[in-house]
Parts: C-alpha cells; structure tokens; sequence
C-alpha cells in the first residue's frame, strides 16, 4: 500500500496523481505504517491530493510521532511552535524538539538550540544552545552553521 503510494505520489512506473498518493497513504496510515502516516499528515498539511487540513495534519502527525516516528516528532514540534492546526504550545513544541533530536533529526537539533537560546519553552541556556547548533551542524545542518555560535566551532 505505502509503495502504491508513493509511485502515485513520484510517478514511478505511472502518472503521478496526488489523488490516488493521497488514498493510499490514507489506507496504509489506518493499517499503521508509520511512514505513510507522517505522509498522510504532510497531505493534509500541504493539501495534495486532498483539501488542505492542518488540524489533521496535526492529528496525524501526533499519531506518528507518539510511535516513534522522527520526522513526525518534528513536525509535531514545529505544529506546536507555530500553532498551526493546534494552539500554540512552546513546552510542548520544545518536548517534542527534544524527542527529535536525541533521535538524530538534525533539523530538530536546530530548533532546540534556537529554543535554548531564545528560551522559548524552555529556561534560557546559552551554553545548551551551543551543544546543541554544534550538533546540528555536525549533522549537516546548514541553518545551525550559520549560526552566530558557528564562528566558536
């Protein structure tokens, strides 16, 4: 299903047509793929193959995430932060950031060092936020090695 989806949503081996991207992730997500899960929210959140819908692209992402899904811990932080199809929650959004990070996402590593820095959910601390854009940056984060902190690496 989540493969059939995919080809849909790239065109491999067909026409790509969002419409049928869209309905098979939605059919691999009801049988818990969690791939086709976070893809099923970023449909709804960017409206492809189906009406835009940020509160489930939320909803969706959060199911993802709470199954581990990186990428979906991520998005969910970014949704908080932002308030996009939720209310704005920087504990939350900065909870979430956490979870990404200590799992590798290096974009999620960005966002927490910003969070340190700024105190945005969370006690301002510059010296985690500097571990944290070092990490990033590490990481291949482009955003973190522009840093203000990046002329100390």
């Amino acid at each position: 299903m989540f493969n059939l989806a995919v080809s849909y949503k790239y065109g491999i081996g067909t026409e790509k047509n969002s419409e049928k991207a869209f309905y098979w992730h939605q059919i691999a997500a009801e049988n818990g793929y969690t791939d086709a899960i976070n893809n099923l929210a970023l449909c709804y959140k960017n409206g492809k193959g189906t009406e835009k819908n940020l509160e489930k692209a939320f909803h969706w992402y959060q199911i993802a995430a709470e199954n581990g899904y990186t990428d979906a811990m991520f998005n969910l932080a970014s949704s908080y932060d932002s308030g996009e199809g939720t209310e704005e929650n920087l504990e939350k959004a900065f909870y979430w950031y956490q979870k990404a990070a200590g799992n590798g996402n290096g974009n999620a590593m960005n966002y927490l060092a910003m969070c340190y820095e700024y105190g945005r959910g969370t006690e301002k601390n510059l010296e985690k936020a500097f571990h944290w854009y070092q990490k990033a940056a590490e990481n291949g984060n482009n955003i973190a090695i522009l840093s203000p902190f990046s002329a100390a690496f």
